[in-house]
């Protein structure tokens, strides 16, 4: 059974309509600050079980599950000209040979062959004449929450359905937010309950019953419930002391989960990540809950800690879905680009037909920084650390403030511009490359011919020297470079500068031997330095983007 899409309306930052198409095994969601990563999972979760922020939708019915928008606009109309008030609608569609209780056009995309069911939080018609009395009497600042109602329907417009009855379920791990009740935390209880059989529910009920009897047995218990009875003028009822046993389920509200015999919450966040994923990823009921989601599971882990994660996270995907968001390109790369969902403007774009041989490399090499690039709205990618120091300051110099204040983020990717460049390319990001032409300028455009056809590529500015410089230096025996990043500084100065900002005294070669055994050094004395300096065109060029005027 597979989740294929799900549709999202006017629920928390979604106005309007957003579809999410979902793949088999791994999808991973990346997106901005406040891009709507969590909304997503918080509704997918809701739809499939009632549940939202640690408790039932019947607790945590409110206003500011709608869109402010949509709010903000309903409730406007109400001065004038009066419209529907809003509604909330997620739409899950799945794969399924054995639910055709579940398929109809009862959905959104009229499709008489969709398989799937509808969660909805609307108006409740039977409270129309009261509302509309309301809405004439009173000036109406908020939803009307209370003449709102939820159900759920299936696209064969079967509206008796619950979660219980849904063939398809989901368990949601939020590792950067733990919710406590009763001292213990309600996720992890709740799975140890789910590992629960019928029977075993029964026998743990019974024996929590027995603490009652247990309890009032007690020589104290007994001591304070006669002092009590004898001295209470509370009510001429019998009051006493016991434990509660009200409900069938009261064993669930005073369960707590111990490790070592230390209560849960109180073992480390990470701990507590590990353990919760794991659970959900490899006991016996979670067969039955066919897509797994992950909150940022990065979230207070050792980097040893998020390898072993990551390993548990890939091989627990074999026979389930997984949906994760998160901030780390290192979960991202290692999980695999190809399973990614960028989230950015309420649109989602997918990574998913990147080469194999980019997929396997950012895999193996997981350290790279993809999602500066993914998430970004400009970049430029340079080869190492004193490159990325000569460009900011080059860019301080031209605008008076650094690139990322422009948005544009500078990169350090070594010598993988090729991989990076593929992913700009299936995004359309706007990318500058600054590069050496290492004395080969038609090697260096055959690499780069791709993105060189500007009638094509005109996103990707591939920026350097048309100039092949030489010299006589040579350095451990072997003829100097000048065609590098350092030389070329050194052609638009002169020496008399640069032993300036260096605080040296040397000739030419000298000169050229300090930056060459100091780039990073040199080139931060450049960033810091406060006498003018003058910056290769090459440079300059990877500040002209397609969009810029």
């Amino acid at each position: 059974m597979t989740f294929e899409k799900v549709i999202i309306k006017n629920f928390k930052c979604f106005s309007g309509t957003f579809k999410i198409d979902l793949q088999e095994g791994l999808n991973i969601i990346v997106g901005d600050n406040e891009a709507g990563k969590s909304t997503i999972l918080d509704a997918i979760h809701l739809a499939l079980t009632g549940w939202i922020n640690g408790r039932h939708i019947s607790s945590e019915l409110s206003e500011y599950l709608f869109n402010k928008k949509q709010v903000r606009k309903y409730l406007t109309s109400l001065r004038k000209d009066p419209i529907e008030p809003p509604n909330i609608l997620i739409e899950v569609y799945f794969d399924s040979d054995d639910a055709a209780e579940f398929i109809g056009n009862g959905n959104r995309l009229k499709s008489n062959k969709a398989c799937g069911f509808s969660f909805n939080i609307e108006f409740d018609e039977n409270y129309k004449d009261e509302y509309e009395h309301l809405v004439q009497q009173d000036d109406i600042k908020s939803l009307p929450i209370e003449y709102y109602k939820y159900y759920w329907k299936s696209f064969a417009r079967d509206s008796s359905i619950t979660p219980r009855s849904l063939p398809v379920k989901s368990a949601l791990i939020d590792s950067s937010n733990s919710r406590y009740k009763s001292g213990s935390d309600i996720y992890i209880s709740r799975i140890i309950r789910n590992l629960l059989e019928s029977k075993e529910i029964v026998d743990i009920s019974q024996a929590h019953r027995k603490m009652k009897d247990v309890f009032r047995d007690e020589e104290a218990i007994q001591a304070i419930n006669k002092k009590i009875k004898e001295s209470s003028d509370i009510s001429d009822k019998e009051v006493e002391l016991s434990v509660e046993l009200s409900s069938r389920d009261a064993w669930k509200n005073t369960l707590m989960t111990y490790l070592d015999e230390i209560p849960f919450q109180h073992i480390g966040k990470g701990e507590q990540c590990v353990i919760k994923t794991k659970l959900a990823l490899s006991h016996k009921k979670t067969k039955e809950a066919n897509l797994i989601l992950l909150e940022e599971p990065e979230n207070h882990l050792s980097h040893t800690k998020l390898n072993q994660l990551i390993y548990d996270i890939e091989a627990g995907s074999e026979d389930k879905q997984i949906l994760i968001s998160t901030h780390s390109s290192f979960v991202a790369n290692k999980l695999g680009l190809e399973n990614l969902l960028l989230l950015h403007e309420l649109s989602i774009t997918q990574l998913s037909d990147l080469e194999e041989s980019t997929q396997t490399f950012f895999k193996k090499l997981s350290g790279y920084d993809t999602l500066r690039l993914i998430l970004c709205d400009k970049a430029i990618l340079v080869e190492g650390d004193s490159d990325e120091l000569i460009v900011q300051r080059a860019y301080l110099d031209e605008n008076d403030k650094l690139p990322i204040q422009d948005g544009i983020d500078i990169i350090s990717v070594g010598t993988s511009f090729k991989r990076f460049l593929e992913i700009a390319d299936k995004l359309k990001k706007e990318v500058s490359v600054v590069t050496d032409n290492d004395g080969d300028i038609e090697a260096l455009k055959k690499k780069y011919k791709k993105y060189l056809d500007k009638d094509s590529k005109n996103y990707i500015n591939i920026c350097f020297d048309n100039e092949i410089d030489d010299g006589d230096l040579t350095i451990s025996n072997k003829e100097f470079n000048y065609n590098t990043l350092e030389p070329k500084i050194l052609k638009e100065n002169d020496v008399k500068t640069l032993n300036k900002v260096f605080n040296t005294d040397y000739d030419e070669d000298g000169i050229l031997k300090y930056m060459y055994n100091n780039k990073t050094d040199c080139a931060l004395k450049i960033f810091n330095s406060d006498q003018e300096i003058s910056f290769p065109q090459y440079i300059l060029n990877s500040f002209k983007f397609e969009g810029d005027e």
